[in-house]
């Protein structure tokens, strides 16, 4: 039997979303390599076997604390969910849609809000010795201050 379209603001579905399937065939994939059980998985993080079947299948949404629970259980990072996910099924998130789910204007021009500054300030507190990390961060501030000084040049 097919399901009904339902109307969501401004927006129809017909079926889970898209997104929901790839996260549910993710932790299908996950599970079945450790050769863990519906039944163990669902003990492992309070839920039943058939609650575990529906988030397989893309039918229930995985909730942000329930994502983090299966990432500890399953031994993964939270991103190994999203990994391999093909382009047309990132496209249709209602975020990727024109004008939904962008930025202000404001937030793109702040450097503490973009993927890069956070993957910086990851990378730089991997550096386990002190020492080097304060070199790297007295060279940065030089860097950046000769950049300002020749903000004026033109390039080649």
């Amino acid at each position: 039997m097919a399901r009904r379209s339902v109307a969501l603001g401004d927006r129809r579905t017909s079926g889970p979303n898209p997104v929901d399937v790839h996260v549910g065939g993710r932790v299908r994939l996950r599970r079945t390599l450790l050769g863990m059980s519906q039944e163990k998985l669902g003990e492992a993080i309070g839920l039943t076997f058939q609650q575990v079947q529906k988030y397989e299948r893309g039918a229930n949404r995985v909730g942000a604390s329930r994502l983090f629970d299966l990432s500890r259980v399953l031994d993964v990072p939270v991103g190994f969910f999203f990994d391999e996910m093909p382009t047309d099924v990132a496209a249709s998130s209602p975020a990727q849609r024109p004008g939904v789910g962008r930025p202000a204007p404001e937030q793109e021009l702040d450097p503490l809000v973009k993927r890069e500054t956070l993957e910086l300030v990851r990378a730089y507190y991997k550096i386990e010795d002190a020492s080097v990390r304060k070199r790297l961060f007295e060279m940065t501030k030089a860097l950046a201050s000769a950049s300002g000084r020749d903000s004026g040049k033109s390039e080649d």
